[in-house]
């Protein structure tokens, strides 16, 4: 493990009754200070992951660390080096936004005089201080998330863990709170590992992605790179005819180093060209009669990325079951 590593995953198995493996050897550490992405599809193993690390659930083997602490050896304190924003509210809806602040401190065993000053903090810090003493109930989903943010803030932990903490929110809203997160990081240090299906968020907010498919990890690094990685640009044809013939096509043009992804209609390819090439390769096609109706070339983003990585996994998975 680095010596600065904030979080450390190290051979990671999780299996659970009936021999459904949600985790199959995970490897990957989080330096301090960094904004760190845990990406994957459903069923992928994420959720099992973050539950590893903020220790609700236990390993079958290997090791997992939060700011140096085993979770399994010693859960207390790594929970106590960390905080903690789950994907569905834990407010008390009976409570003030200060009401269910000074709760979790009492919890956590945080001084009163101490809490009071980092509720009066948090509230000016998540734009919340003229809504605090207000019931839960009242607050839109935008400033609830504010507050559960505060909430696990409020412990200063040198880890915190968001876990799907923008879906269901509008853009606008979504927008705030990754500048918040930004914030947090810029000003306190703060390390945060977060779980997203908003791939195009992970990839303007987070320093480094790590991308698992069935348990298993199959990309870490910066987005930018990852995508570089991919190519740097992608083909896009939509069709009418055989996607397979149009996409057997497109491969033999030996633009990219990976064979073209197919959803339905679409056929997609990364590629690494000049883009005059490109353009006459595509004009090319569409004259071939392989029912091509339209077409487009780009940029690739992170989701490309996580759309050829996941899709190749799937394919993988499906011929060894056949």
């Amino acid at each position: 493990m680095l010596i600065d590593a904030a979080v450390a995953v190290e051979d990671l198995h999780k299996t659970y009754p009936g021999g459904i493996e949600a985790v199959r050897g995970l490897w990957f550490e989080v330096g301090s200070g960094e904004i760190f992405g845990l990406l994957g599809p459903n069923g992928a193993g994420k959720s099992t992951t973050l539950g590893v690390l903020t220790t609700v659930v236990h390993p079958t083997r290997g090791h997992a660390y939060v700011a140096g602490h085993d979770v399994g050896r010693d859960p207390l304190a790594a929970r106590r080096s960390s905080g903690v924003v789950f994907q569905d509210s834990v407010l008390d809806n009976e409570f003030t936004g200060r009401e269910n602040l000074r709760l979790h401190a009492r919890l956590w065993g945080v001084p009163r005089r101490a809490a009071e000053g980092r509720i009066a903090d948090l509230a000016t810090v998540m734009g919340l201080e003229d809504r605090i003493d207000d019931n839960v109930r009242t607050y839109s989903g935008g400033m609830r998330r504010r507050l559960e943010i505060a909430r696990a803030l409020l412990a200063r932990p040198r880890v915190i863990f968001l876990d799907e903490p923008t879906t269901g929110l509008d853009p606008a809203i979504r927008d705030a709170i990754w500048r918040l997160v930004e914030q947090l990081r810029r000003d306190h240090g703060v390390t945060v590992v977060l779980s997203t299906h908003y791939l195009e968020e992970a990839e303007s907010v987070c320093d480094r992605v790590a991308i698992i498919d069935r348990g298993r990890l199959v990309a870490n690094g910066r987005p930018r790179d990852l995508v570089d990685e991919l190519g740097p640009e992608l083909v896009e044809l939509r069709v009418d005819g055989d996607a397979e013939r149009t996409a057997s096509a497109l491969s033999g043009l030996g633009l990219g180093s990976r064979p073209p992804l197919r959803r339905g209609d679409l056929v997609a390819l990364p590629v690494r060209a000049d883009r005059d090439l490109l353009t006459a390769a595509v004009a090319g096609l569409s004259r071939d009669g392989l029912g091509v109706r339209a077409s487009t070339i780009r940029r690739s983003t992170l989701a490309d990325v996580f759309a050829h990585l996941t899709a190749a996994g799937a394919a993988s998975s499906e011929e060894t079951a056949a």
